[in-house]
C-alpha cells in the first residue's frame, strides 16, 4: 500500500514539474523543473522494481544532460538582461516550489530505500544485458540518437548567436 501512495505522489511531481517546466519563461527555471521531473521519474522506476533504470535516469538525464543544457544556456551569454535574470535566481522565493518538491522526493527515496525488501522483479535487468543490447542490434538508433543531439546543440548555439548579433535581444 506504501509503495502505491509513493508511486502516486512521484507521478504527481513528475506531472506538476513537467507542465511547470513547460510554462517558464526563464529557462533556468524551466531546466530546474526538468530536473525534479527527471527525478521523479526515476523513483518511479525504483518503485517499479528497475533500479538500474533508476541510476541511468539520475546518471545519464538528471546528471549529464542537465549539465549540457546549462552549459549551451552559459555558452549562449545573453549579456545584461542575462545578468539581471541571473541575479533573480538568488531571491528565496524562486526557489519556494522546487525544494518543497524536492524533499518530498527525497522523503519518498528514503521510505523507498528503508523498506527491508526491494520491489520485486519478473527477472532483473543487468548493466551487461543494456549494454549488450543498446551496442548490439541497436547501435545504428544510438549513434544517430547522439548525433541529433549534437544538431541541436550546434543549431542552438547558432541561432541564439545571430539573435544576438542581430540586435533582437528585449
Amino acid at each position: 500500500m506504501l509503495e502505491l501512495i509513493l508511486f502516486y505522489m512521484a507521478s504527481t511531481i513528475a506531472l506538476v514539474s513537467t507542465i511547470l517546466a513547460l510554462t517558464r519563461a526563464n529557462a533556468t527555471h524551466a531546466l530546474i523543473y526538468l530536473i525534479l521531473s527527471l527525478l521523479a521519474v526515476a523513483v518511479i522506476f525504483y518503485l517499479i522494481g528497475a533500479p538500474f533504470a533508476a541510476a541511468l535516469e539520475v546518471v545519464i538525464y538528471a546528471g549529464a544532460i542537465m549539465v549540457l543544457f546549462i552549459f549551451v544556456i552559459m555558452m549562449l551569454n545573453l549579456g545584461e538582461k542575462g545578468d539581471r535574470r541571473e541575479k533573480q535566481l538568488l531571491k528565496p522565493q524562486v526557489w519556494i516550489v522546487p525544494v518543497i518538491l524536492a524533499l518530498i522526493l527525497l522523503v519518498e527515496l528514503v521510505l523507498v530505500l528503508s523498506q527491508s525488501t526491494p520491489a520485486t522483479t519478473q527477472g532483473l535487468v543487468t548493466s551487461k544485458q543494456v549494454g549488450l543490447t543498446l551496442f548490439g542490434p541497436y547501435v545504428l538508433a544510438v549513434e544517430i540518437a547522439s548525433m541529433l543531439l549534437l544538431a541541436g546543440l550546434v543549431g542552438a548555439y547558432h541561432l541564439g548567436r545571430r539573435y544576438l548579433e542581430e540586435g533582437r535581444e528585449k
